[in-house]
């Protein structure tokens, strides 16, 4: 499927139509139901015209990876917080400005950013849902807690009492993807399967763009797509 590097409307159109086939086509040979599998559309530099575009024809959750970027386009989205992921890097003194305009954070990598959350989230009244980002690989260049963290602390960062922990982010090591989508499978039902009083275990997040079928394939239910969507950023 060849289409423009920078699409407009129709193109985006059509690359949403191949996205939601390769879901359903991924999601039944793994045995489950393509609407069992969520579609984040990641809109990192995409103007909110185009985000509005997607959303108005049926996209219902964005994944936001800068604060800055999604407060200023955020008013003019055709949508609420609630159906908004926040899945970038996020900064301990940043948690303040989205703790109440997003309905889950996914990138929480430590428990240091796991208790600020906590905090900012007492101070509202509310439960923050987030998922525990896994380092497969041991990547010094990411963030995120090890598979053994996440075995050991698993009840501690549950025991926190306003975040919700509902499942596992990762974004694989480069050029190993297939593998360590595997293992983060195997990892994420083992954690489910611990039965950690306080967690309910529903989403893996993983696969982007360029290998969000193989991501399924290995138990993936939430994929982050980007540049399979909108087009290269610039």
């Amino acid at each position: 499927m060849r289409l423009p590097a920078d699409p407009g409307e129709e193109a985006i159109a059509a690359r949403l139509r191949h996205i939601r086939e390769e879901i359903g086509e991924c999601a039944c040979k793994s045995g489950r139901a393509p609407e069992d599998i969520r579609l984040l559309a990641v809109t990192k530099t995409v103007p909110p015209e185009r985000v509005n575009f997607v959303l108005d024809n049926g996209v219902e959750w964005l994944g936001e990876n800068r604060v800055q970027e999604y407060l200023d386009k955020r008013p003019v989205y055709h949508t609420d917080g609630e159906h908004v992921h926040f899945i970038g890097h996020l900064q301990t003194n940043k948690v303040k400005y989205i703790i109440d305009k997003v309905g889950m954070i996914q990138s929480v990598g430590s428990l240091k950013l796991a208790g600020e959350i906590d905090r900012r989230a007492a101070g509202l009244g509310r439960v923050m849902e987030i998922l525990l980002e896994a380092n497969m690989a041991g990547e010094s260049s990411k963030s995120g807690f090890s598979p053994q963290e996440l075995r050991e602390r698993l009840g501690e960062l549950a025991s926190l009492e306003h975040i919700r922990i509902r499942g596992m982010m990762c974004i694989p090591e480069r050029g190993r993807g297939g593998y360590w989508f595997q293992k983060a499978g195997e990892l994420f039902q083992a954690l489910k399967d611990a039965g950690v009083p306080g967690t309910r275990l529903d989403w893996l997040s993983m696969g982007m763009s360029a290998d969000y079928g193989q991501a399924i394939l290995c138990g993936a239910n939430m994929v982050r797509i980007g540049s399979a969507l909108f087009g290269e950023r610039g």
